[in-house]
């Protein structure tokens, strides 16, 4: 069973998200309600007042409306939740007292980055930017063609310390820490979610796709805890060489 810590580098991904700014371009800040700091929408998730008084995830950020941005794990969620933190911000940001908070939106949270990280996943999968099976991703790595490296939760130590040498040999990164990144998904969801057999290792050979899986996978990441993951997927996003993990 591979050691689930999610220590991890990608490929560089030349480009950015929209919403991670390019040179010379403004990236729009909102400031989370629970800690008064700013980041880009792409950091953030929002929250969305229903018109029965509901708060509901908006992942999207598409809804009508005012909304109110947070930018804290799971974690620290539920303990604001619990204490009554997030209701008095959420008050705040909306003028209104008149608000329900599931007691469940935690999970939905959760819930909702997951499916759009495997989502995205599989719509990459079918546009022909993703590649399955040790072999053809090994031999893609060594020419230098991936742009991002993933390996199930459940994979060899042994499978993923070949694929990242591999991985560093295209990158002219021998001697580095240069890895895949350790994702919270295990081989049977991930086989789910591409419609293959067996997906213990994921290779993305187009830098658009490889930002954009990055970008769902470290909102995933960064909401459940998983930070240093988190870290390496938002530097793959931002087209960096990848994140040197200390070790």
């Amino acid at each position: 069973m591979a050691n689930n810590e999610n220590h991890g580098a990608v490929a560089p991904a030349p480009g950015t998200a929209p919403d991670q700014g390019r040179p010379g371009r403004h990236v729009p800040e909102r400031k989370c309600i629970l800690t008064g700091e700013h980041d880009t929408r792409a950091s953030l998730i929002r929250l969305a007042l229903a018109p029965d008084g509901t708060i509901l995830p908006d992942l999207r950020a598409k809804a009508p409306g005012r909304g109110a941005w947070i930018g804290v794990d799971r974690a620290a969620l539920e303990t604001a939740l619990a204490k009554g933190k997030l209701k008095g911000a959420l008050s705040r940001a909306f003028k209104t007292g008149d608000i329900t908070i599931p007691a469940d939106l935690p999970a939905l949270i959760e819930d909702g980055l997951r499916r759009a990280a495997l989502d995205r996943l599989g719509l990459e999968m079918r546009s022909g930017a993703v590649l399955t099976g040790s072999d053809k991703i090994s031999e893609a790595a060594r020419r230098g063609r991936l742009h991002l490296l993933l390996h199930a939760a459940d994979a060899s130590e042994d499978g993923n310390r070949k694929l990242d040498q591999s991985l560093r040999v295209g990158q002219d990164a021998e001697g580095s820490d240069l890895r895949g990144v350790v994702i919270p998904a295990d081989r049977t969801i991930l086989s789910m979610a591409l419609g293959r057999d067996n997906v213990v290792h994921i290779g993305v050979t187009v830098p658009a796709s490889a930002v954009r899986v990055a970008d769902a996978l470290g909102r995933w990441c960064g909401f459940i805890g998983r930070s240093e993951s988190a870290s390496a997927l938002r530097n793959s996003s931002a087209g960096s060489i990848g994140a040197q993990i200390e070790k």
